[in-house]
Order: C-alpha cells, then structure tokens, then sequence
C-alpha cells in the first residue's frame, strides 16, 4: 500500500488538486448562475442534438443550489486532500474523471431509450463528490475513520455516502435526476474492489497468451523411455 504523506499546510494552498477542484467547482457553479444551464450543465438532449460533448466534463463544476456549491465544495476539498494525500494528484484526477465522466456517458446513452431524461439538468457537483466519498472509504475497507468525529470503519463511511444518494430518491420519489451520482458510485466501487481496467487488459492478455500456448503445443509429442532412443537424446523435442 502506498505510504501517505503527511498532510500538512501544503495541502490547503490552492496548489493542491483537491483545492483547484473545489475552486472550479465554485467557478462553474457562479457562471451557470450568471449564463444560465445550458453552457456547462450536462442535458442529454443538447449533447445527442446538438454535439454538446464538454458537457461531459463540464457538468463536474455546476452545483444546483447553495448548498450543493458549499457543501460539494467542502467535501472535495477536505475528503479529496485525504485522498490526494495517499494517493496522490494523479491517481485522484484520473479516478474522479474515469468515473464521473463515463458516469456522463453512461446517463446520455440512458436518455437515448429513456427518452423522459433528455430535457434533464444534471449537476455534477455531487457526482464528484460523491466517487471522492464513496473512493476515500472503501480505500480504508475495515480499517478505522471517523465520521463527524464518530469512529466508523472505511466501509461504513462507504454506505453512508451512498446512503444520502438513496434518501435524495426516497424522497423525491424518482431515480432519474440522480443517475449519475448512481453510475459514479458505481463506477467507483468496481474499481476499488475489482480492478482498474489496466489489470484487467493485463490479466486479458495473461489469458491470452496462455491460450495460444496450450493451442500450440498440442502439436506436441512425449516419446516414451520405451523407446530406443540414444541416452543422451532429448526424447521432449520430438
């Protein structure tokens, strides 16, 4: 396991990921408030008709409402500068990215069969915080946090994000505003628990080569010490 760096007044400078992330995220927030939600807000009926694709990324840094800009803010940068602190800026951009943003895909392609979501606003503030949430307590698995001050395991800081997820659609009655905080976590947990999908094209090429090993030696023939063969002939390369 990668050892954590020691968090220390470096991580609250602006030149920390985490930080630069919230800031955009507040950016993004004040300019849909100012321009309105059909420049950054992800709506998949603008990207199949008229090739919005930035909105894929874009949607990260729009909050839906005040709260959502403060406390989507707070979580990225207090829980992502944990992460970033064991695992660095790199490996928690591409995982922020590599899950909230094919979790944008996946809830346009939803949209293409599911026709009642394509007028849909959808505000990734949340679905960035929730695969930061979700990533920073199943790293720690049975290992001790805390939540508010209260002792959990990383497993259980784990549920608790995705537990908000399922109130907000208990009570507002509907799954759809909330498919891509759904896909994200998602996302998230297959590649804590299963893998990134660089493993998994090396374990595909493992099986592979393998594959074509036993199919060539097939051809293959034993010669038996029956034989009358010389004893220093290699009777395996018959």
């Amino acid at each position: 396991m990668r050892r954590s760096r020691p968090i220390g007044p470096e991580w609250f400078r602006l030149r920390s990921l985490s930080a630069k992330l919230a800031i955009a995220l507040i950016a993004g927030s004040v300019v849909t408030f100012l321009a309105g939600p059909s420049i950054l807000t992800l709506i998949p009926e603008l990207v199949l008709t008229r090739g919005t694709v930035w909105q894929l990324v874009s949607y990260l840094f729009v909050a839906g409402d005040p709260l959502g800009v403060i406390f989507g803010a707070l979580v990225v940068w207090s829980i992502g500068s944990a992460l970033e602190a064991t695992w660095g800026s790199r490996r928690l951009l591409w995982v922020v990215l590599g899950c909230s943003v094919p979790a944008a895909v996946l809830t346009v392609l939803t949209a293409i069969p599911l026709a009642s979501i394509r007028p849909f606003p959808f505000y990734g503030a949340w679905v960035m915080g929730s695969v930061i949430w979700v990533g920073y307590g199943l790293s720690f698995g049975r290992a001790q946090t805390n939540f508010w001050g209260i002792p959990v395991s990383g497993n259980v800081l784990a549920l608790i994000g995705v537990g908000f997820v399922l109130l907000q659609v208990l009570y507002i009655h509907d799954v759809r505003p909330l498919l891509p905080e759904l896909y994200g976590i998602a996302l998230v947990a297959a590649y804590l628990k299963l893998g990134s999908p660089r493993v998994w094209l090396l374990r595909l090429q493992s099986w592979r080569f393998q594959r074509q090993f036993r199919i060539r030696s097939k051809h293959l023939r034993v010669i038996s010490k029956d034989r009358n063969t010389s004893r220093d002939s290699d009777r395996y390369l018959h």
